[in-house]
């Protein structure tokens, strides 16, 4: 039988007392960086597990940094930050430790690096929800000490672990779904090419109306935010086309809440006139249940995997970085209308 690593054989090797490694592994004051991470080196290498851990039967405690971006974010409730509570809350019952930092618009364009990786947080990894700027992406990868997971988001140039929604095939059922239901005029709302999920879903809706022989109108093609600052929902008045489908099919449930303000402005009823389908599940709360038939993203199954994958990197087990999709499912509402076979 292996014996147990004790604090006294670590404190033996390096040299100091029971106390100084006690504080260095459990991250108090009194070490010096130096020698806390000789602590901790030789812990590792030694196979050393806090007593907590065994008699708790949980995994070690890691200290989890979590960076969004403030252009994701507006006024009112953030999808992101429904998204971090769900991460905050699964690591806690990883009995880990989360801390968030959203990077501002002014620190993202002049390459301003995040607080958690400069001013020595203790951090052990961290992952990265949204998709920054290029250039500051670019910047992070310069980043070799402290492992990173994406989610939200993937990068063709780099392999990193990254989770994301199945938004290529979602949006391929969401098209799929109105075109069963006699819809043959199918608009779609999103920027292509602001962030990669958009752009998926998009050869999602394309795929769709091509599987059934339907041509891909670029007048029914409609953004819905601006490059530069990514503000969505009613605060952006979208260019609907002069000749109206009888379908729109919206790349998240705010542009879809917008987009049905917007039509009955213009006097169109929804679903009588107009159907209106979204994706996410997710809906401001300043903006009450709008009963949008929409696309669920499974935040919770992403939340499990992305802590999974930054676990895994901390304690360094081999293994290939790999794009997890997470498949949701379709739910029916109050905003689609079965058209009248001819």
């Amino acid at each position: 039988m292996v014996k147990a690593v004790k604090l006294a054989d670590i404190a033996e090797k390096v040299g100091v007392s029971v106390v100084t490694v006690s504080k260095a592994l459990s991250g108090q004051k009194g070490v010096s960086e130096e020698m806390r991470a000789r602590i901790k080196d030789l812990a590792d290498e030694m196979g050393y597990t806090p007593i907590h851990a065994v008699q708790t039967g949980r995994t070690r405690s890691y200290t989890i940094g979590v960076i969004t971006f403030e252009k994701y974010f507006t006024r009112f409730a953030s999808f992101y930050w429904k998204m971090y509570q769900e991460l905050a809350t699964r690591a806690v019952k990883k009995n880990c430790f989360s801390m968030l930092e959203v990077i501002s618009n002014y620190d993202e364009e002049n390459l301003v690096w995040p607080k958690l990786i400069t001013e020595n947080q203790k951090i052990d990894g961290i992952i990265i929800i949204g998709r920054p700027k290029i250039s500051y992406l670019k910047m992070l990868y310069q980043n070799k000490k402290i492992p990173m997971v994406f989610m939200d988001f993937y990068d063709d140039e780099e392999v990193v672990d990254s989770v994301v929604s199945a938004s290529f095939n979602g949006m391929y059922r969401m098209t799929d779904y109105l075109i069963k239901k006699g819809h043959t005029k199918v608009a779609f709302v999103g920027t292509i090419m602001f962030t990669e999920s958009i752009t998926d879903r998009y050869f999602g809706y394309c795929k769709a109306l091509m599987e059934h022989g339907i041509e891909v109108r670029q007048d029914w093609i409609i953004k819905d935010r601006d490059y530069d600052d990514g503000v969505i929902g009613v605060e952006y008045r979208l260019q609907l086309p002069k000749e109206m489908p009888t379908a729109f099919v919206c790349n998240n449930d705010v542009t879809a809440y917008a987009l049905i303000r917007q039509l009955e402005e213009r006097n169109y009823r929804v679903p009588e006139d107009v159907s209106v389908v979204g994706y996410d599940d997710y809906l401001y709360p300043e903006y009450g249940d709008s009963k949008i038939t929409t696309y669920l993203v499974d935040m919770a199954e992403m939340s499990k995997i992305a802590l999974s994958c930054i676990i895994r990197r901390i304690e360094n087990i081999s293994m290939n970085a790999s794009v997890h999709i997470v498949n949701g499912r379709i739910i029916e509402r109050m905003t689609v209308k079965k058209l009248q076979e001819k």
